[in-house]
């Protein structure tokens, strides 16, 4: 399951920008948000890039957490 380190969240609307930009690249995807640590996990069948790439596209920071 990736993981990324995501800067810039603060809010619930934050939270729901990045959960809503990774359902538009897989519906089905599960997505974890840990706001206090900016901690995103997601368990889809799409490839981590890929995921990193939408969360960049709702407009914050994503780095792969190994």
């Amino acid at each position: 399951m990736p993981s990324f380190d995501v800067r810039g969240m603060s809010c619930g609307h934050c939270v729901k920008a990045v959960t809503t930009s990774i359902h538009e690249i897989d519906p089905t995807a599960k997505v974890d948000v840990d706001l206090a640590t900016g901690r995103v996990e997601v368990d889809s069948n799409r490839p981590a890039d890929a995921i990193a790439k939408a969360i960049v596209e709702a407009g914050y920071e994503a780095r792969p957490i190994s």
